[in-house]
């Protein structure tokens, strides 16, 4: 049986996500307020940002940006625009 959540994100119940993404607070207010869907619209707008920025995931400060990002997405109630490549993330 699907969890249902009322997404933050899309402003309606959907199916939730299966398990907490990643550890942490965030993780968790992340599986009790993204639906499957808004996650998934998420993880483009990521790939998009770690090609645009040329991002490493190994680098903490790259890890950082994306958390902030991330929270902007899901959270912050505007889509975010497409990066501007002279504001690469070094």
């Amino acid at each position: 049986m699907s969890r249902i959540v009322n997404c933050a994100k899309l402003g309606q119940a959907l199916e939730g996500l299966d398990f907490q993404p990643f550890p942490g607070p965030l993780g968790q207010k992340v599986y009790e307020n993204i639906s499957k869907e808004a996650w998934k619209q998420w993880l483009a707008q990521q790939t998009i940002l770690i090609n645009e920025y040329r991002l490493s995931s190994l680098d903490q400060k790259a890890q950082n940006f994306l958390k902030e990002e991330m929270q902007k997405f899901l959270f912050g109630g505007d889509d975010i625009e497409l990066p501007d490549a002279s504001q690469a993330v070094d």
